[in-house]
């Protein structure tokens, strides 16, 4: 997985968007906004004991796989505009890239664009209340486990959502890490 700061170019979303000079972002850095992420085999993901491990230890129940692609997602272009839409979710989001690849873009404590990259076999855990989006890149094609604690619930709170008490759980979080 790779990361870095992004420009401010209204150019289209699926370009990787960096600035000129590239602005790096590691992995470590990451984990500072609460973003963890893991390296697994995505080939071996139905029996892989890595990720039934993590599972276990961080309570991840449920899963469902999604294709992101123009043929099979229904209402596929306002899927890809709604999940472009800057949100929150009272719940942690994690996502892992079976095959395909993307973008997940997040503020950091300045409100600064970051992108994180993903390809097949990364998976991403984003915190509850971190104001994030998701996107294709230009291979238009992401195939992707869903998994949550506990039932999902999908519903997205579009910015701004300061008065929920999951964003005021993270940016105090911020405030006491950055």
């Amino acid at each position: 997985m790779e990361a870095w700061y992004m420009d401010e170019s209204a150019d289209d979303q699926r370009k990787p968007h960096r600035l000129q000079p590239n602005l790096p972002v590691t992995l470590k850095e990451l984990e500072q906004f609460g973003v963890f992420s893991w390296k697994l085999d995505a080939d071996k993901y139905e029996d892989d004991p890595e990720l039934q491990k993590i599972r276990k230890e961080r309570n991840y129940s449920w899963t469902d796989i999604i294709k992101i692609q123009k043929d099979t997602l229904p209402n596929y272009e306002e899927k890809i505009r709604s999940f472009f839409q800057e949100h929150i979710h009272l719940d942690d989001e994690i996502r892992y890239i079976l095959d395909g690849s993307g973008y997940f873009d997040i503020r950091d404590k300045d409100d600064k664009w970051i992108r994180i990259a993903m390809m097949k076999g990364d998976m991403i855990t984003l915190p509850a209340g971190i104001y994030h989006r998701f996107t294709l890149d230009e291979n238009n094609y992401a195939k992707v486990m869903r998994l949550f604690v506990g039932e999902p619930v999908w519903t997205p709170y579009y910015r701004p959502a300061d008065e929920f008490e999951a964003r005021k759980k993270y940016v105090h979080f911020l405030n006491q890490v950055l």
